[in-house]
């Protein structure tokens, strides 16, 4: 008698179901002039700003976005910028860990989580005064482009069905 043979993860976990469902389309062939306005916004946005917390942002909001494409490139960007696998896997309760990051990394955080989900149709007020006490109206305005900017792009990969490792 033979059985089957489940694959497993690094972890030893099985891996999640493969959806049903598979890339819409390819939206950047498709629309070449609106994919290479996005790159020239996205390096645009991220001026300036340190590349670990434009990582940071990224993976942040793609996790509130569900963008497993945008999840899987900004994660394998951050461990090359220097991010630690603890503070990558800590993000999405960086309020329950504030100790892993700094008070400048959590007020971008706080600030992404309100621009990217807009709960109340509006950025709170101490959210923004968070984020302002800790960056100069240059750099807070280059935040707020930056996490506008991967909120755009989790809109593309996620309106697309783009799936991680997958260009």
């Amino acid at each position: 008698m033979t059985t089957a043979h489940t694959p497993r993860t690094t972890s030893g976990a099985a891996p999640a179901a493969t959806p049903p469902h598979g890339p819409r389309l390819r939206w950047a062939k498709l629309a070449p002039d609106v994919y290479k306005a996005m790159i020239a916004l996205d390096a645009a946005a991220k001026k300036g700003l340190d590349p670990a917390l434009v990582e940071l942002v990224k993976i942040r909001a793609s996790q509130l976005n569900h963008c497993a494409f945008c999840l899987d490139m900004h994660i394998t960007d951050a461990r090359k910028a220097g991010e630690t696998e603890e503070r990558i896997y800590l993000l999405s309760a960086w309020e329950e860990a504030p100790g892993f990051y700094s008070p400048e990394e959590q007020a971008a955080l706080a600030l992404t989580e309100a621009v990217t989900v807009l709960t109340d149709g509006f950025v709170p007020d101490e959210v923004y005064e968070r984020a302002a006490a800790h960056f100069e109206d240059a750099a807070l305005a280059q935040l707020i482009a930056l996490i506008t900017t991967i909120n755009a792009w989790n809109r593309f990969g996620v309106a697309t069905r783009m799936a991680p490792g997958q260009a």
